[in-house]
């Protein structure tokens, strides 16, 4: 009998499979912060404000995040902040 074909050898597949699999769930638990448009922060933003969390400055056009003290003047980077933000606190949370 000859040596198998290396192109047809399929010893690997089961650990690349696996290690394919392993990424996407580690994907998929991580938050995704950087599509967020300006629409969607937009809305983000206006309902942040109306919990509470986040106050406008209206002479300066600055939000403040009011859990960090931290200070934005792009409702886009308040929203990727405020979701990062949340994630890592939930991190926190879970943890402890």
């Amino acid at each position: 009998m000859t040596d198998p074909n290396p192109i047809d050898n399929t010893a690997d597949d089961h650990s690349r499979f696996e290690a394919r699999l392993v990424a996407h769930d580690r994907d998929a638990t991580c938050v995704v912060t950087a599509d967020i448009g300006d629409t969607t922060a937009r809305q983000l933003v206006t309902e942040l404000i109306d919990n509470g969390v986040v106050t406008p400055v209206p002479g300066k056009r600055v939000f403040v995040h009011e859990p960090s003290g931290t200070a934005f003047d792009s409702s886009t980077q308040l929203a990727v902040f405020h979701r990062g933000w949340t994630a890592a606190h939930n991190a926190n949370t879970e943890s402890e």
